[in-house]
């Protein structure tokens, strides 16, 4: 049976709708997302598209032009952003450069003046640029999608992992369930900050290493929810009828006790998405997330910090937690109320 043909599912995708600002902060985060999985091609040095003597190029896919390529006396990559400006009314060449021409690993300085750069027009750097002399707007892009891949990896793992066990504890019961609600307090009470401090002053923490860790610690929370869930759909009729047939453990829950939790499990991803974008935010902010010089809001929020009287340093930055955590709650107040059980209930 398709999803939408079970009328619950179609009930519940209309009270989503239903609540337009969740429903509208979905479509716009989901294409901010999958603007910012495309970000090469809206912040980078590289152009987009070169017409030299009617060849196309598309140097932002690897298609490299060094200088010779355009009677020029060296052999090492372009600078497209001169290219275009010197094939400006030509016949021969025309380039089409990125809105944001430049990459979140350039420096820029300007002659004259000392980084962070305030936003300019002229200067095609829209957000100004940081103590490095780094695009701010190419940062933030490319910072975007860091932190929302890294919290979307972090949300499969912690719910693979967490559900799993919550399912388990709540289906199997005694034993098992004992010996890892004791795992779990014990496993929750590990202080993390220390362990990323630990871990840090080891090796450099890199992505994975830090999304790895996070799994490690991150998994508890849900499995009590979970463990909860499923000891409440176990009691049931419809799973003491399942078992009078024969049905087997892995049927019934997958086919039965999972499928009438996914409202437990469905509410908390907003939350759980935020939660990750924050963690790594603050983690880079502290000085043990990612190493320099990935593209990371932690880094920038930490610059801003330390430079007060640049203000679009810190400013771009906490405007754009603002309206991506706000995204989130507003998606997340539209689930709750989509699954919220009192909305399809009766009483005479």
């Amino acid at each position: 049976m398709s999803l939408f043909n079970n009328p619950v599912a179609r009930k519940r995708w209309q009270r989503f709708r239903e609540s337009r600002r969740g429903y509208f902060s979905a479509w716009i985060l989901l294409a901010l997302t999958l603007c910012s999985f495309g970000a090469e091609m809206l912040a980078n040095n590289r152009a987009l598209v070169v017409i030299h003597n009617g060849e196309w190029h598309f140097p932002i896919y690897g298609d490299v032009l060094s200088g010779k390529d355009f009677g020029l006396d060296y052999s090492y990559e372009v600078n497209y952003r001169e290219l275009k400006s010197q094939s400006a009314g030509s016949d021969r060449s025309w380039v089409l450069m990125p809105p944001i021409p430049f990459s979140p690993l350039e420096t820029d300085l300007i002659a004259g003046d000392f980084p962070p750069h305030a936003p300019s027009l002229d200067s095609r750097h829209y957000l100004g640029t940081d103590t490095s002399g780094r695009d701010v707007a190419a940062r933030l892009i490319y910072g975007f999608r860091t932190a929302i891949t890294f919290s979307l990896l972090l949300l499969f793992f912690n719910y693979a992992v967490g559900v799993a066990i919550g399912c388990m504890m709540g289906f199997w019961g005694g034993a098992f369930d004992l010996v890892f609600q004791r795992i779990i307090e014990i496993w929750s009470n590990i202080p993390f900050l220390y362990v990323i401090m630990i871990v840090a002053s080891v090796i450099t923490p890199g992505f994975w290493t830090l999304l790895f860790i996070m799994a490690f610690f991150g998994w508890t929370s849900m499995t009590w929810y979970m463990r909860t869930a499923t000891y409440k759909e176990v009691a049931r009729d419809y799973v003491m009828a399942a078992r009078a047939l024969g049905a087997s453990g892995p049927r019934i829950v997958f086919r039965h006790i999972l499928p009438n939790s996914v409202s437990t499990l469905v509410t908390f991803v907003p939350f759980s998405v935020a939660s990750g974008i924050t963690s790594l935010t603050a983690l880079d902010y502290l000085g043990f997330g990612l190493p320099p010089p990935v593209s990371s809001w932690g880094e920038l929020l930490k610059q801003g910090t330390e430079n007060l009287e640049s203000l679009w340093l810190v400013g771009s930055v906490v405007v754009a937690m603002t309206v991506i955590l706000m995204l989130v709650a507003y998606i997340g107040e539209a689930i709750r109320d989509a699954y919220d059980p009192r909305k399809f209930s009766f009483y005479e």
